[in-house]
């Protein structure tokens, strides 16, 4: 009985040191997915970028694409982009393919700000800094958001509008991609600002594209003939608008972005006003966020980029 207890006594204390040995290396073993508190510096001309916008199809975001690869020419910065063709999973599995590239930084202009989510925080889980741009992600961890800021713009429009037509006037708002952050701040902005001064008779997704917001345009001027002014959450939408208002000067027309075009059409009088971004500085913005914090130097949580109302000089 005794030399089974002794018996017993050594194959448990066996166990526990192989357990202990085991978990001991378990511990020890660096974890290569695990984000790195220390930031490994690079020069501009070391780094690897992975870009993924939303679409290449609205020249707001060619400028923004023209802004990054003018920054990455001047540092001879190594960067890749993807155009998500405003489809959620494809942009999700571009930013998986850059994760599986070893990108040293993602920069993200999200279609989706719910979907992104994931992308997000497997970039988290590798140790990828992520920079988003114009749209923030809902979760995971970023590194900065370079945008204007959405809210005020949509003040903005709503302020101008106010002030043209005058309280209770009926009014439409076509409405970006469902569940993007710019949608979400733009119409929240928009709409809190006309509560009680402006009566909205309807809202209406047309996806941030022009041949929906013309379609769409059509159909609300076909169910509210009484409307006198539409606002547009970007500049897209508002020049599919155009085109169903046919010259209609009744309705005032506002966009959003200040892209070549939208400016264009405000220059011509087809659109009545925008609040204008700087998308091409957007995209040098987000690039020298990526400088910077490979530089070990500290980068902002948010860093803003400038708006402004753009009227048609002719209009009164």
């Amino acid at each position: 009985m005794q030399i089974k207890t002794k018996t017993w006594f050594f194959i448990g204390l066996s166990l526990i040191s192989t357990l202990f040995l085991t978990g001991c290396s378990i511990i020890t073993l660096e974890n290569p997915y695990q984000k790195s508190e220390k930031i490994i510096k690079k020069s501009p001309s070391k780094l690897k970028v992975g870009v993924s916008l939303s679409t290449l199809n609205n020249p707001f975001f060619i400028s923004i694409k023209n802004g990054v690869n003018n920054a990455a020419q001047k540092n001879k910065t190594n960067v890749q982009i993807s155009d998500a063709q405003n489809d959620t999973a494809k942009q999700n599995n571009d930013v998986e393919d850059m994760i599986q590239k070893k990108v040293d930084v993602l920069i993200i202009n999200p279609v989706d700000s719910s979907a992104i989510t994931p992308e997000v925080k497997a970039a988290n889980d590798t140790g990828i800094p992520v920079i988003t741009i114009d749209r923030s992600s809902d979760g995971g961890n970023v590194l900065t958001l370079v945008a204007s800021d959405s809210r005020k713009g949509g003040k903005m429009a709503a302020q101008f509008m106010i002030e043209q037509l005058g309280k209770n006037a009926q009014i439409a708002e076509l409405q970006g991609i469902p569940g993007a952050s710019a949608t979400r701040e733009r119409g929240g902005g928009f709409d809190d600002a006309v509560k009680g001064k402006l009566n909205i008779v309807t809202k209406q997704t047309a996806s941030f594209d022009r041949a929906k917001g013309m379609t769409t345009t059509e159909n609300i001027v076909q169910g509210h003939p009484n409307i006198k002014g539409i606002f547009a959450q970007n500049d897209e939408m508002a020049l599919g608008a155009v085109q169903a208002l046919k010259g209609n000067k009744n309705i005032i027309l506002v966009g959003f972005d200040g892209s070549e075009d939208g400016l264009s059409a405000v220059k011509k009088g087809q659109m009545t006003a925008t609040v204008a971004q700087k998308p091409y500085k957007m995209g040098q913005l987000a690039m020298q966020a990526a400088y910077d914090h490979f530089a070990g130097k500290k980068v902002s949580k948010n860093i803003a980029s400038p708006l402004q109302l753009v009227v048609n000089k002719n209009y009164k």
